[in-house]
């Protein structure tokens, strides 16, 4: 499979980079800045994306909105939308999004954002995500999409290939800690894009 992967370098990126080249599968890098062997290009320019994404079957955008205390969600819903744009113009209809936990269900009716204990500090990048996700929801149902949430804790780790799958709500083990490396994070990744289990929908990994 060829996957064009938007924003190879990050925490999650470069572990799915890696993931997926493990499994034989070619991936071209891309990130804003073109480190590391990557292409340059911004995922809000669809036309780059475009140019890109040409000949490859699918694309992953793993992208983090601005963390520097600026806006948030303008920047990373344009890039989301972009994105969108390019692989449409490119005949490319499969596409995974490394999205956030804040969105996932707490409690019924109650997104993890919203619960009293979430850190503020992590509130902004959160709601961004969520609405990332609306976004998808609501104007990507000509392609094949899936949005793959972490659990609540995501961070480098083992890579143990053991976990767990669910969907729109947190998942937590018996001591009610949502964690999960994004070694483990980046497996489950590479396992949808190889079986397309969850087209069209939100599916969440935690231990």
């Amino acid at each position: 499979m060829r996957i064009l992967l938007i924003g190879a370098t990050g925490m999650v990126g470069s572990r799915v980079a890696a993931e997926a080249r493990g499994r034989g599968h070619e991936v071209t890098g891309v990130t804003r800045s073109g480190a590391e062997g990557t292409a340059k290009a911004e995922a809000g320019d669809a036309a780059a994306v475009a140019a890109l994404a040409e000949g490859h079957d699918a694309a992953v955008l793993a992208i983090a909105p601005p963390r520097d205390g600026s806006e948030a969600e303008g920047p990373l819903l344009a890039a989301g939308r972009g994105v969108l744009a390019g692989l449409r113009a490119a005949g490319v209809r499969r596409l995974v999004v490394v999205g956030g936990a804040g969105s996932l269900e707490a409690a019924p009716g109650v997104r993890l954002v919203d619960t009293p204990g979430f850190p503020d500090a992590y509130k902004a990048e959160a709601l961004a995500h969520g609405a990332l996700l609306d976004v998808i929801r609501a104007e990507a149902g000509d392609l094949d999409w899936t949005y793959i949430s972490p659990a609540a804790l995501i961070e480098p780790g083992e890579r143990t290939g053991t976990f767990r799958l669910g969907g729109d709500q947190l998942l937590s083990d018996a001591d009610g800690n949502s964690a999960i490396s994004a070694e483990d994070y980046a497996i489950a990744l590479v396992d949808e894009l190889e079986k397309s289990e969850a087209v069209g929908r939100r599916i969440t990994v935690a231990y």
